[in-house]
């Protein structure tokens, strides 16, 4: 009768292997620092400021990218730094208008081995390699965020920032989403799937609104910050991403 082949455990790393892996890993940990340093230093004076998100592909005519691009151009004007995700599409739009305009242009680029490159109008400009560094900047300081139509990475940060005020782990600010046509088949499957199932409540759909208007949009942050004193806030501001 023939023996069964006897099975082998997988030969465990040996312990110099082991050792090269921790020092490579707790290297990373500096290299995450230094975006962190970097950022808190190169942000730290740009409040109040505007987070905006939306699609790195849609072409410079685009209708979306026109209305961002007056949209950051009247933030701009009205004291707001922009900020954006630095690369092209509704990000460079949205520098261009905030360019033109009297405050800052912020571009938080990241690295990526296709879409994304910077785009030239930028007065502060930060390059990250880890996403999770890029997306604590675009909350730590933002006053508000504008969110237009985009695709997997614009839901992301959409659904992070969400999540975060719902949580409370971030303060309760505007959040503005740009576009009925885009945004409202979205929200009728948030009525329809997710709050019918009891996955959210009726007051999280209240976390976040829709307008078409580039001064309905301003016209909310300003009704928002309305006889707040935004030094007071920010000053206070222990709870955002409590870092």
């Amino acid at each position: 009768m023939t023996k069964p082949p006897i099975k082998r455990k997988p030969q465990l790393k040996q312990s110099a292997d082991i050792d090269h892996a921790l020092s490579r890993e707790s290297w990373k940990i500096f290299q995450i620092m230094a975006e962190f340093v970097e950022g808190f230093q190169k942000l730290a004076a740009i409040s109040p400021s505007v987070s905006v998100f939306g699609s790195a592909r849609f072409a410079p005519d685009h209708k979306y990218s026109v209305l961002i691009e007056e949209i950051s151009r009247k933030l701009s004007d009205a004291g707001f730094a922009v900020v954006s995700g630095g690369g092209p599409g509704i990000m460079e739009a949205s520098n261009r208008g905030a360019f033109a305009g009297k405050s800052a242009s912020v571009g938080l680029n990241i690295q990526l081995p296709f879409e994304q490159s910077g785009n030239p109008y930028q007065d502060i400009a930060i390059t990250f390699k880890y996403f999770f560094a890029r997306k604590v900047m675009f909350v730590k300081y933002a006053s508000a965020y504008v969110v237009m139509p985009g695709g997997f990475g614009t839901l992301d940060e959409m659904a992070e920032i969400l999540t975060l005020i719902q949580t409370g782990k971030s303060r309760k600010i505007p959040v503005i989403l740009v576009g009925h046509e885009f945004w409202d088949g979205f929200v009728t499957w948030l009525e329809e799937s997710m709050l019918a199932m009891g996955t959210i409540s009726e007051s999280d759909l209240e976390l976040f609104s829709i307008e078409d208007d580039p001064d309905k949009v301003i016209e909310k942050i300003f009704d928002f910050y309305e006889g707040v004193d935004m030094d007071t806030v920010f000053a206070n501001d222990d709870i955002s991403m409590e870092l």
